[in-house]
This record gives structure tokens, sequence and C-alpha cells, in this order.
């Protein structure tokens, strides 16, 4: 690898790749009442957060004391659902525009690796990419995903670590870009040092994402040409 023009770019995953919105509130529904036998009577929000920050929510609004082994036993349900709903998953919601072309014509580019910076279990991460053929050109290995912290900067910070080793370089903060729909992802890229490219196809206005600090923000993915002029090189 090229030290002088090495980039990571890491993902999020749902409204910035996909939309799936609502699928994620079932799954846990069905989860909560497989694991302890409770009927979901409050959702905890989504964007931005980790599975551990919201399995931990979930199961303390709901009584539940939020163990290890109950959050886990909570992901283990989350991924047996994601795995049966795989096959169908592009009934349930679409890639967003520009995603597949902006991967692609990034991993053309020398010296870039991409990977994930996700809410989202691993497991359930390479579903719903695979569901669009949006994962060829991740690198599931070195991702920092929603089971490592309620935090979502940790998540930064491993994902960089990881790549680091495996490509036996030090990435530069500046050389680290995180692109996402949501404050949560920008404010975890500006914790690291990171550029942080917000994506307005979430909850989340484009003035939301830039009062929030990022760098530079989209409306969607869709004109590839700008968006890869507007990352650092």
């Amino acid at each position: 690898m090229n030290g002088n023009s090495a980039r990571l770019v890491l993902w999020d995953i749902d409204l910035t790749l996909v939309d799936l919105r609502g699928l994620g509130g079932r799954w846990y529904a069905d989860a909560l009442a497989t694991v302890a036998g409770v009927a979901l009577r409050d959702l905890p929000s989504f964007p931005g957060r980790t599975e551990r920050a919201i399995s931990m929510e979930l199961l303390a609004t709901h009584g539940i004391e939020p163990t290890e082994d109950r959050i886990r036993a909570v992901w283990q349900e989350l991924v047996r659902l994601s795995s049966a709903a795989r096959p169908a998953l592009t009934g349930y919601g679409h890639a967003l525009p520009g995603a597949a072309a902006v991967l692609s014509a990034l991993a053309g580019q020398d010296g870039v690796v991409q990977s994930l910076v996700t809410g989202n279990l691993p497991e359930i991460a390479e579903h719903k990419l695979s569901a669009f053929d949006l994962h060829t050109h991740i690198d599931f290995g070195i991702g920092g995903y929603g089971s490592l912290s309620a935090h979502r900067p940790d998540l930064v910070a491993h994902a960089v670590a990881l790549a680091a080793r495996k490509h036996d370089h030090a990435f530069a903060p500046e050389s680290v870009i995180v692109i996402g729909d949501t404050p949560h992802d920008v404010e975890a890229a500006r914790a690291h040092g990171a550029v942080a490219v917000g994506v307005a196809t979430g909850r989340h206005s484009e003035h939301e994402l830039q009062a929030s600090g990022a760098n530079v923000v989209f409306g969607d993915l869709s004109d590839t040409g700008a968006v890869l002029g507007a990352l650092p090189t």
C-alpha cells in the first residue's frame, strides 16, 4: 500500500447505503418476546446508535436487567431473524441512490480501503449489504460494529486500529473518512479527528448534519463525481 495516498473509508449502513426502515424494530420486538417473554412497549431510538446501546436500553425499559448474557441472547435472536429474512430483504427495502456506484468507484482508486463503522452486528451488516450486492468492495474483517460499545466513537478507533494492523500502515486521522447519515456518525468521526461526510438520506437534514460538524454534506450519493471530488486525496 502506498502510504502517501492510503485512505480508509468507513461506511455506515442503515439510511446511508440501504433503506430498511421499520425492519429493525420488528426484529427487536420479536427478539424481546423470544428472549424475555415480554411484549414490546417502547422502542429505543435507532438512528446512529449501536446494537449494544439499543439492546441495553430495550431491556432496561422493559424491567429486565441488561446483563451481558441477556444482551447476547437478544443479539443471537436478532442474527437468527436476519438470517431468516436474508433471501427476502430486497422486498423490505432498497439500496440508496448512488451507493453501488460510489463503492465501486472508490474500490478502483489506488490505496483506498473500505470497511464499516455501523451500529449493526457483524452478521447483520453482511446480510444487509450482500442482499443488495453492496458487499463486494467492503472488508468486513476490519469494521467497527455495534457489539463493541455503546459509544460510537469507539467503533471508529477500533476499525482504524484493525485496518492499521492488517495493512501495516498507520492511517493518519485526516486519511480516515467516515460516511453516515446522522450527527452520531459525524461526532464519532470528529472525535477521532477523521473527515466526517454526512449524507441526508436518513432522518436528519443537510442543515442538521452541517450543524453537527460534518466536513461535507450531500443530499444523497447519486452524483459519484461530486462525492469523489469532495473526499481528501
